[in-house]
């Protein structure tokens, strides 16, 4: 996952810029600035080839996915405004992102025989969701737990953040498969 966990970083390191010294100066560093105040779809589609460079690997294409994903889900999220810029919106869009991507990578190993599912339909439908909630509280368990030892973030430890979240998130998803397997 390394396309999806440089990408985190980047979009974490905008966030963590965005909250530090406000959206219109996150913004700045990409020339992006008269994006400010703009709908956060709008300011996020905009930010898509700095935070998702590339598309030509799978890696690449899964994480370009988490990322479209992510901006999808944003307004779902109540996340329509970011001019006020908090650090639990930072992490609901990380969290957000790091869900799409590790949901994208375990999709593609159920496509590559890897991770088998369900022939029914409704039956792959409901573990599609399943698996998705659980991704995201193991990704949200691995957020808070980092967030206890780093509240606050450099751009020299974002990427052993970003790291640290998606180890964690594994190691999570893995022990809880193997609870589950063992009932």
């Amino acid at each position: 996952m390394g396309a999806s966990r440089s990408a985190g970083a980047r979009l974490l390191g905008f966030l963590a810029d965005a909250n530090t010294r406000g959206m219109r100066e996150a913004l700045r560093e990409f020339n992006l600035d008269s994006m400010a105040g703009r709908p956060v779809s709008e300011v996020f589609i905009a930010l898509a080839d700095h935070i998702c460079p590339g598309a030509g690997t799978v890696d690449e294409g899964i994480a370009r996915e988490a990322y479209i994903e992510t901006i999808i889900d944003l307004a779902n999220e109540g996340l329509a405004d970011l001019t006020a810029f908090t650090l639990e919106q930072m992490d609901t869009v990380f969290e957000l992102y790091a869900t799409h991507a590790i949901e994208a990578r375990i999709c593609n190993d159920i496509g590559t025989k890897v991770v088998t599912m369900p022939l029914d339909a409704q039956a792959a439908h409901r573990v599609e969701k399943q698996l998705r909630d659980f991704i995201r509280g193991g990704v949200s368990d691995a957020l808070a737990r980092s967030r206890e030892h780093s509240p606050n973030l450099s751009h020299d430890r974002i990427q052993s953040f970003v790291d640290s979240v998606y180890e964690s998130t594994f190691a999570i998803l893995q022990s809880l498969g193997e609870a589950e397997a063992d009932q």
